[in-house]
């Protein structure tokens, strides 16, 4: 089935070590994506749109917080250090799947920016969204006209209020059998990409594998069919 998702990457606990680590995560994730020969675009800085055959089969299992433990460059003492990034995979919803009324939405214009802060457009191209009944903000500047960015900026909010919506949904079902069921709930840390002992190990599968850099490159294959047969089974 031909599907669309929205990867959304975000550095959590560790300063700059996490914003590597979550601009590692990006690449990965594109550069996988090019091997399937899916279809990447990036919404902004920290957000890719993937198409293609199976997407959201093959990446559903990549959400939730991601952990590196490595020694940064600038570790003169040759310390580990241990950061964090949060990966979303939100599955691309049509309009009429989710309705978003403008008189919900806060519309904010600006400059887009670029390294440092300096503004690299003189217009004001980007675009801020707030969906004021749920508080969610979205934003996009990568495109080159105001039109094109409102257009992602409304793909990731309609994408987030679904999300929204299944969470509700399951935590209902949560909390009316007692039990804790699937969530991919960001506060728990599913993977671990550990650089000293060249390994990777998902928690939930507890299942480990080597060749790190290989697998950071976009040969995430072997950990989806892991996956895929623990799905079967």
């Amino acid at each position: 089935m031909n599907k669309s998702v929205i990867i959304e990457i975000r550095a959590g606990a560790g300063g700059d070590e996490a914003a590597l680590f979550a601009t590692d995560l990006h690449r990965m994730y594109s550069r996988f994506a090019e091997k399937q020969g899916w279809e990447v675009k990036a919404l902004n800085s920290n957000t890719l749109q993937i198409s293609g055959q199976d997407v959201y089969d093959k990446l559903k299992q990549e959400a939730g917080v991601h952990r590196v433990q490595r020694i940064p460059e600038t570790e003169k003492s040759g310390r580990i250090h241990t950061s964090t990034a949060s990966v979303a995979v939100l599955p691309q919803v049509e309009e009429k799947q989710v309705e978003i009324k403008l008189s919900d939405l806060k519309i904010d214009t600006f400059r887009a920016s670029g390294p440092g802060g300096q503004n690299v457009n003189m217009r004001s191209t980007a675009v801020r969204l707030t969906h004021v009944p749920s508080g969610i903000v979205v934003g996009s500047q990568d495109a080159r006209s105001q039109g094109a960015n409102k257009e992602n900026a409304l793909k990731v909010l309609r994408s987030k209020l679904y999300a929204l919506k299944m969470e509700k949904e399951i935590k209902k079902m949560v909390d009316e059998r007692k039990a804790q069921i699937g969530t991919a709930d960001r506060s728990e840390k599913i993977r671990t990409y550990n650089f000293p002992q060249n390994r990777i190990t998902d928690h939930r599968i507890k299942k480990s594998w080597h060749d790190l850099e290989r697998i950071l490159d976009g040969n995430l294959s072997p950990i989806i069919k892991k996956f895929q047969k623990a799905g079967k089974a």
